[in-house]
């Protein structure tokens, strides 16, 4: 495959027209070519035809067709090779072990999403039987199904260039629903994606899907990513990135005459919180494993620890020492893009001349452009209490440490932060009676909370949430990470005294897609599913 900078619209390879935009180098801030022809609204309006006729016919699939899709559009992308990984490395300046890896868990994604379709599950098929001789009313036949949503525009998120992207889990699970995908490139990682957009769309030419399953546009300002949640045929949106970016289009899909969701995960500072007897006994280990936390990938994860709660005392002041020392042996890395470096460098500097705000450490000096340099800051509970800045996520190896008067200090400012996507307890068993207090708190703002862990790694299976209560995320009722993202892009509907020759066949009397149903209330299995 060559990188030519080209949109991908349905079956088609167009030059986009509306203006040039290039690849960066992350390790030499050079432009990267060839150049990229961004999409004008004529290319949008192109793409959304055809996602919309597509959709109905998409939509309808028989599972097993719609299951090999998703593992084509997988083995395409391991067929790449190391061009993928390359140029992947060089756009977003990660290691090649993150890389490899993060390619391993985008075609693990959609594996899972062929076995999620197979399964019929998610139809979610429910059938209460007509009792025409039930007294004093007859009871009509109602069968229920879930139906996809519509086109979704998926945005490519600049920290996950593969798993988070183009064919990532917001795309996969949007296919998987039966639910045509228009791409809306990240610009930080364009030849990447246009990569992985050439093996989705070989993969929908060659399982004879609808054209219009997938497209891909590239664009530099906010035109045609705006365009996209304006246009009428949209029916969802998948987004992962600023909270200012998200709320905007938020904004946008409200607004319109038929509102529709956004699903977008925008801010988190993920709070870890050290309990006295776990920080007495294991303080030095669980400060080294933070800071290997933090600046994993520069710090550039949305689950990264930008937060710690503690009871101060010699054992928080013997935490913090371990973690300076570890923090000033990580060298600095590379960040993803000129503009999140700036962005970073600029949330240190207030932080470092915040006057409640004290440098517990610093990593190791720069040795290129755009690197990123570790910062531990701390303040008390007083500070934070009453300046909610300090709340604000740093995107990269940032975190605060806050020094609390006692456990109940740090309760209450759990119930003063915004939503999070993870809180991480460390804890031994004298611990457990304090942790009790604070778990319905932490139920209340948190869509993940580990145990003698870091936030930092999300597996992708069928008990992950990867969300969270807003602002970590639009909607705290949905995760966009394992089998449960499915839902997010689909809808019931009920039909009522419908002829069996007229019903979908996941609610036909035979059914014949051999799927688990709910009947009269009572789950009856499958026969595939019995044995």
């Amino acid at each position: 495959m060559n990188i030519a900078g080209n949109l991908l619209i349905g079956h088609s390879t167009v030059r986009g027209k509306n203006g040039t935009s290039y690849g960066i180098d992350a390790f030499t801030g050079e432009r990267i070519e060839p150049a990229f022809g961004g999409a004008s609204m004529t290319d949008l309006d192109a793409a959304c035809a055809l996602a919309w006729s597509a959709f109905d016919t998409y939509r309808e699939t028989s599972l097993e067709s719609r299951a090999r899709f998703l593992e084509a559009i997988a083995s395409n992308i391991l067929d790449i090779g190391d061009v993928l990984i390359e140029r992947c490395i060089q756009e977003s300046g990660l290691p090649r072990a993150r890389i490899e890896g993060e390619r391993a868990r985008t075609v693990a994604q959609l594996r899972m999403f062929a076995n999620v379709v197979r399964d019929g599950d998610f139809l979610g098929a429910r059938i209460d039987p007509a009792q025409p001789d039930r007294k004093p009313m007859p009871r009509v036949d109602l069968r229920l199904r879930h139906i996809a949503l519509g086109p979704v525009a998926v945005f490519g998120a600049s920290n996950f260039p593969l798993a988070f992207s183009v064919a990532g889990g917001d795309t996969a699970s949007a296919l998987a629903a039966g639910c045509p995908v228009i791409v809306k490139a990240h610009s930080a990682h364009p030849g990447t994606s246009e990569l992985v957009g050439m093996a989705v769309q070989k993969a929908v030419k060659d399982c004879c899907m609808p054209e219009g399953t997938f497209s891909l546009l590239f664009g530099s300002g906010r035109e045609i990513g705006q365009g996209l949640v304006r246009d009428t045929r949209i029916k969802a949106v998948g987004f992962t990135g600023s909270r200012g970016a998200g709320t905007e289009l938020i904004s946008i899909a409200a607004a319109r005459a038929e509102p529709i969701p956004v699903y977008a995960e925008m801010s988190s500072i993920n709070p870890v919180l050290l309990f006295p007897h776990a920080l007495e006994h294991r303080g030095d280990a669980i400060a080294r494993a933070f800071v290997q936390s933090l600046t994993l990938g520069a710090g550039q994860f949305c689950t990264n620890p930008g937060l710690i709660l503690a009871v101060d005392g010699p054992a928080l002041d013997n935490f913090m020492r371990v973690a300076a020392i570890a923090l000033s042996d990580t060298p600095a890395a590379t960040m993803l893009t000129p503009g999140i470096h700036k962005t970073y460098e600029e949330a240190v500097s207030r932080f470092t001349e915040h006057p409640a705000v004290g440098t517990v450490g610093r990593g190791a000096g720069t040795t290129g452009v755009n690197q990123g340099q570790g910062a531990l800051f701390s303040t008390t509970d007083a500070a934070f209490r009453a300046d909610k800045t300090l709340q604000d996520e740093i995107f990269g190896a940032s975190s605060l440490v806050v020094r609390c008067r006692d456990l109940e200090s740090m309760l209450e400012l759990i119930e003063q932060l915004e939503g999070q996507l993870t809180s991480a307890l460390h804890i031994d068993a004298d611990d457990h009676d304090a942790v009790r207090r604070f778990l319905p708190a932490l139920e209340r703002r948190t869509g993940r909370i580990l145990v003698n862990g870091f936030g930092t790694g999300v597996e992708v299976g069928h008990a992950m949430v990867h969300g969270g209560p807003y602002p970590s995320t639009a909607d705290g009722r949905s995760t966009s990470v394992g089998s449960l993202a499915i839902h997010r892009f689909l809808r019931p509907v009920s039909y009522q005294d419908m002829p069996d020759a007229l019903l979908p066949a996941a609610l036909q009397d035979a059914n014949p897609l051999n799927v688990n149903r709910r009947i009269d209330g009572k789950l009856l299995l499958s026969a595939r599913h019995a044995n």
